[in-house]
């Protein structure tokens, strides 16, 4: 029994003895872990600049583009064609008078970008954002504008043969104006620029869809094939 009492005494005060080397052990574990953390944190800063760098130089993470920041950038009579601009950025840059030719926009973002007289010729303008964007005089020869989003965007005299618009939100008059001479085929999705327009009578696009509430309706007669119904009837051409 005296042994038994005894070795009880040892491993209570063992156990005592054990729990505050244990509390000890972990308060220098966790400073330890601090510290470390202060001194990564110090020294990574040249290797997270070099990666946002390198991010920016392959057009972001995974070479989607979303580093390429050109925002009220003065890009005017410059030589950017056949570059890739995925997801980029040009929100108010000036893009007057240069060449994107055959460049990679899908995704981006050019609203209120100034683009008179651009050169985007045969450039993938898919699903991009050009929300009042001046287009007067641009070249969109042979461009893809699917699902593009052009509301309150001024395109007079754009030059349009074998652009492909399909999907894309137009307001009505731009589109009235530019079904008055579109033509040509894109050579790339093989759609018919004038019906991609919805110019005829295609009930499907035969209006555009403004962001102005005011003429988000359809028009009360469908859009001829010169872009305007007959004033004396009110039929439109049916082919």
């Amino acid at each position: 029994m005296l042994v038994q009492t005894q070795k009880s005494e040892i491993h209570q005060t063992l156990g005592c003895c054990s729990s505050a080397e244990e509390s000890n052990t972990w308060k220098r574990i966790l400073s330890a872990a601090m510290a470390a953390a202060v001194i990564a944190s110090s020294s990574g800063l040249p290797a997270m600049a070099e990666l946002n760098k390198f991010e920016a130089d392959t057009r972001g993470e995974f070479g989607i583009g979303s580093a390429a920041q050109y925002g009220s950038a003065d890009l005017s009579k410059t030589v950017h064609s056949n570059e890739n601009f995925r997801r980029a950025n040009f929100t108010s840059a000036d893009m007057r008078e240069s060449d994107f030719s055959g460049s990679t926009f899908n995704g981006a973002y050019l609203e209120k970008a100034v683009a008179y007289k651009a050169n985007f010729s045969g450039a993938d303008l898919s699903d991009t954002l050009m929300d009042r964007m001046v287009l007067n005089e641009a070249n969109l020869t042979n461009a893809v504008l699917v699902r593009s989003v052009l509301t309150r965007s001024d395109l007079g005299g754009a030059k349009i043969e074998g652009a492909d618009f399909s999907d894309a939100v137009i307001d009505l008059l731009q589109k009235q104006a530019l079904c008055k001479y579109a033509n040509g085929t894109n050579p790339l999705t093989g759609v018919d620029t004038r019906k991609s327009l919805g110019c005829g009578n295609s009930r499907r696009n035969a209006y555009g869809s403004p962001s102005s509430p005011l003429l988000s309706a359809p028009p009360q007669r469908l859009l001829g094939r010169d872009g305007f119904c007959d004033e004396k009837t009110g039929l439109c051409d049916a082919k």
